[in-house]
């Protein structure tokens, strides 16, 4: 083999991670006079600020100009940003529906910016408005790959629908950020959607291998001030009251109180500290069909948990087949809520280092758990161009079991700038666990070589877990096994009438233990691909097969015994534009499901009359007929809201699944009344369908919460 040629390689590779893109600037103005965050961009200093002109088109065409112009300007003082934006357009054709706070506004028109207030081209701010001012906002995640959508910052949006098409203010106090209070210059780009045209437009980083949130590829804004973040203290007060009743138990007042300090240390490093912690404003999770043998998951939505949830990223392609910080594990015990009495987190960057570290206690409740401590800790620090290497630990356990810890490092290689603009990661990552009650191999380690592109994603993983890795607040459905995956999928835009991109999927999946295989899977998407109008299509083909060692039951006196299976089944997809006022989407499953046969059928429905009024429909049915015997399984969600503006909503999310029988609604009404101040009123029912066709009541809550904070 010759190793130069390897070696040269590699050096290309690490000095092309070097580069930058950093080769376009914005001045940003000064806010003076009068203001009002209306929409209308009335002030005198707009005049007067530079502005960005125009934006470049990235899709359907890349690197064309955009179909109608957008003008950016951006201005500051020492306690704010604010950005005035033009977009041009024909009004009666603008693309809205939502007026909510973190809509899924992504099938809309949209305006998205991010800002990297470190420059380390890795992490960052994303924010986005739509025309009629809903709002949305997230964390970058995995180098720009991802966004965790699940922070909340404080800031707020005004927009205008105008002769010429819209407009939008967009106001963030620097109170809300981390940010090197060193620097006069902040990472900066923005990207435009125009959804009947499914056309984005972008400032920088013009290339369909990239997305907005890949901050090594934003420019820059400059002449920033001197940022005053004043003390730096934020306190939060709660004040809780909860009516409610179960089937078994008398009707309940509890009236409670919660407090929350964020401290910033400096600008870049903030401390939280939280007591007697509610989460009564929480939705309640979305019920799922369980086909397989191992747990389902289900995400954090808790507040406390989400704030600076990126740091706790770990590794590259570990997937849902291991998280080693689980924080649903703190607080929740097999459905039931545990009391987290106090916590407090640290989280915040100096230098190339980014760190972060939560710690909890827990109250006991009798029969179920005992009072714990658990916490975790992360570093990353930040080497070559856009790379990292770090390590994780986690302690304590939810069950008091002793000796219980984790610990493990990770490198990701990336390299946004190979072979003219390509993405390319390489992540190698180990973990060690340990507790009491464990016996065996408690290490896990793998490896993913990555190549996620827009015309061809090739990927590679290995990961191996050790038959007695099960980290007390982590999550492993599987243990005792070695997973192999390899995808592969080209994606071409042929130019031709109507059709404005191919998909050609694939992938093959093994997980094998020491002695056998246990799980293979095929995939293939022969037919897949989307219409200039929005529409999709697809036709897939999956061979599957499971050894399964010890039997299970998967429904109600429909139990899988021991043996090997081997099948194969087929998807029909259809998904229309979500640009229409009703859009949504069919899929059915059918084929073989070990020594039988399977339908699954989803309907998905979304009707949107008015932009203050939205309905989504679900609709899952299951039906299964092996030897064994036949089974149904049914989930109905539904999901109505009433966005009277971007800060007064009322939704009510309704479901029922015939495997629990349980008809719930939660009705939900957030008011936020003040930039720091929220109101929540909750009103949850559940009731039983029993053999007989009755129902009963199971129980009830009424939840109002006050939410209110103080900045100093």
């Amino acid at each position: 083999m010759n190793y130069s040629i390897i070696f040269l390689f590699c050096f290309l590779l690490l000095s092309n991670s070097f580069t930058s893109a950093q080769n376009k600037i914005l001045k940003a103005g000064r806010i003076n006079g009068n203001y009002v965050l209306d929409g209308k961009l009335t002030e005198d200093f707009w005049k007067e600020t530079d502005s960005i002109k125009t934006l470049t088109m990235v899709e359907p065409e890349e690197n064309i100009p955009a179909s109608h112009r957008t003008v950016i300007r951006i201005a500051a003082d020492e306690n704010k940003i604010i950005l005035g934006i033009k977009c041009f357009d024909e009004p009666d054709k603008i693309t809205a529906y939502s007026k909510a706070r973190d809509a899924r506004i992504f099938s809309e028109d949209y305006i998205k910016f991010v800002l990297d207030p470190f420059l380390d081209g890795r992490t960052g701010y994303i924010f986005a408005v739509n025309p009629f001012g809903a709002r949305y906002d997230a964390l970058v995640s995995n180098r720009g790959e991802d966004e965790n959508k699940n922070w909340d910052g404080v800031w707020d949006a005004k927009t205008s629908i105008t002769g010429f098409g819209w407009t939008a203010e967009i106001e963030i106090p620097v109170k809300t950020l981390s940010f090197n209070q060193h620097l006069k210059a902040w990472g900066f780009n923005i990207e435009r959607k125009i959804q009947r045209l499914l056309e984005k437009d972008r400032w920088s980083g013009i290339n369909r291998n990239y997305k907005v949130g890949q901050t090594k590829h934003a420019g820059r804004i400059i002449n920033l001030p001197q940022f005053d973040y004043g003390l730096g203290t934020t306190l939060w007060f709660s004040a809780i009251n909860t009516l409610g009743k179960t089937y078994a138990s008398k009707f309940k007042n509890d009236i409670d109180a919660s407090g929350e300090i964020l401290q910033k240390i400096t600008s870049d490093i903030n401390a939280t500290v939280t007591v007697n912690t509610d989460f009564a404003e929480t939705e309640v999770d979305t019920r799922k069909t369980n086909l397989t043998r191992f747990p389902l998951f289900f995400p954090e939505k808790r507040a406390f948990f989400l704030e600076g949830a990126d740091i706790f990223d770990f590794g590259l392609g570990l997937g849902r087949d291991i998280i080693p910080f689980f924080s649903r594990k703190i607080g929740l015990y097999e459905g039931t809520e545990v009391p987290l009495k106090i916590g407090g987190k640290i989280n915040g960057k100096v230098g190339n280092t980014n760190f972060g570290a939560l710690v909890s206690r827990t109250g006991k409740v009798d029969s179920l758990v005992p009072d714990a401590t658990m916490g975790a800790v992360r570093i990353k620090e930040n080497i070559f161009g856009e790379s990292s290497v770090g390590m994780i630990g986690t302690f304590g356990d939810p069950q008091g079991r002793n000796h219980s810890w984790l610990l493990g490092f990770d490198f990701t290689y990336q390299n946004s700038n190979v072979f003219n603009g390509n993405n390319f990661l390489v992540g190698i990552w180990g973990l060690f666990n340990n507790r009491e009650d464990l016996q065996g191999d408690k290490s896990a380690y793998g490896i993913k070589i990555d190549y996620p592109n827009d015309l061809l994603d090739i990927s590679l993983t290995l990961k191996k877990i050790g038959d007695a890795f099960d980290p007390s607040i982590g999550f492993v459905p599987r243990k005792g096994v070695t997973i192999y995956r390899i995808g592969a999928d080209y994606t071409p835009r042929p130019g031709i009438p109507f059709i404005r991109q191919f998909f050609f999927e694939s992938f093959f999946s093994l997980v094998r233990t020491d002695h056998d295989w246990q799980s293979y899977g095929l995939f293939f998407a022969p037919v897949h691909f989307l219409l200039e109008s929005g529409d999709r299509f697809e036709f897939n083909i999956r061979p599957q097969g499971e050894n399964i060692e010890e039997a299970f039951d998967i429904a109600e006196n429909v139990k899988i015994t021991k043996g090997k299976y081997n099948w194969v089944k087929y998807r029909l997809e259809f998904e229309s534009a979500s640009k229409r006022v009703v859009s949504g989407q069919a899929t059915w499953w059918f084929g073989g499901f070990y020594n039988g046969h399977l339908h699954q059928l989803e309907f998905q429905l979304d009707l949107r009359p008015t932009n203050n009024f939205t309905i989504g429909l679900n609709f899952e049915d299951d039906i299964g007929s092996l030897p064994q015997g036949n089974f149904t399984k049914q989930i109905f969600r539904s999901r109505l809201a009433l966005n009277f503006s971007p800060d007064l909503q009322l939704t009510n999310y309704l479901q029922y699944d015939n495997e629990s029988r349980k008809l719930g609604t939660n009705l939900r009404l957030r008011w936020t009344y003040d930039k720091l101040g929220d109101l929540f009123i909750v009103y949850n029912h559940n009731i039983n369908h029993f053999v007989n066709n009755r129902w009963q009541f199971e129980s009830n809550q009424f939840i109002i919460k006050l939410r209110y904070g103080l900045w100093f």
